[in-house]
């Protein structure tokens, strides 16, 4: 994803070093992450202000490109700045895994409250936030009252009535494992069946102390286009009984998207972290507040 700035058309000059960001977003008012020519993004948002502290036109790649009203708890970004610039920030020259608490905290003041970089560091050697992750992890939301709760309307779907959550449990096990999800998928331009993902894990849980809102959590290799919000919107009609739990695993195989349900709304997923390699995250996923990882792993 490229964004031009008018007036901010200057190239780096120097070498550039790649920095990684760890950051989180209400996606409400915002047409998804990706910039796009007369839309409001947050890639374009966090682009803007990129470029204007670097100096230079930049280019963000991003670990899963969320739609219109999706949020992020956990998205992580790369860019390639100006090495002289970074080290700058750095207070020194930068090494891999360094935090940039200045850019970080610079950011957030810049894009906040809807976007804030919650942590900013030099990327290790191969890092890329796209092709280097191995997994996302997403969570969607559920209100189960029987009225409405205007502070909870943006992120969460409001879902009153009966539902059955042990045929929604049911359900959700037929997506275990790697399948064509092309049930679930909207298929970008161009693309075409089979479209395989494999999901690691899968399932419904509770608000601590409170089961008017329920989660589904769902974690899997990469994830295709609306195909979380197509399995909520699935698992839901399921549990109203407008689709047999059983008939789930025969949905997948058949890999019409007809048979499946109405996409959830956007405003109840987000996006709550990316698995890596060890060798390039320590502990496999992001943590805020674990010092320069390079001294921290010894």
């Amino acid at each position: 994803m490229r964004l031009f700035e008018p007036g901010n058309e200057a190239a780096p000059s120097g070498p550039l070093r790649r920095v990684m960001l760890l950051v989180a977003y209400d996606g409400t008012s915002f047409h998804g992450f990706a910039a796009q020519k007369d839309q409001y993004t947050v890639g374009g948002q966090l682009a803007k202000a990129l470029g204007s502290m670097a100096g230079h036109e930049v280019s963000l790649t991003c670990a899963g490109r969320t739609d219109a009203g999706v949020h992020a708890l956990g998205q992580v970004v790369h860019v390639d700045l100006d090495e002289r610039i970074v080290a700058k920030w750095a207070a020194r020259s930068p090494e891999p895994g360094k935090l940039l608490e200045r850019l970080g905290r610079s950011l957030s003041r810049q894009l906040g409250p809807a976007i804030a970089v919650i942590e900013a560091r030099v990327a290790p050697d191969g890092f890329d936030a796209r092709h280097s992750a191995t997994a996302r992890r997403y969570r969607y939301s559920l209100l189960r009252t029987p009225w409405p709760d205007p502070l909870a309307h943006h992120s969460s779907w409001h879902v009153p009535g009966t539902l059955d959550l042990a045929a929604m449990r049911i359900g959700t096990d037929a997506l275990l494992g790697e399948h064509d999800f092309s049930a679930f998928c909207r298929l970008p331009h161009g693309e075409s069946a089979p479209i395989i993902r494999r999901v690691l894990s899968a399932g419904w849980s509770f608000a601590p102390g409170d089961d008017r809102l329920w989660f589904f959590r769902i974690e899997a290799n990469a994830f295709c286009h609306q195909m979380v919000r197509s399995v909520v919107g699935t698992l839901v009609a399921v549990g109203q009984g407008r689709i047999p739990a059983g008939e789930l695993l025969a949905i997948v195989r058949g890999g019409d998207r007809s048979r499946s349900g109405q996409p959830a709304p956007s405003r109840g997923l987000c996006l709550m972290g990316v698995e890596y390699p060890d060798s390039l995250v320590p502990g496999g996923t992001w943590q805020p507040g674990q010092g320069d990882w390079a001294t921290s792993r010894g």
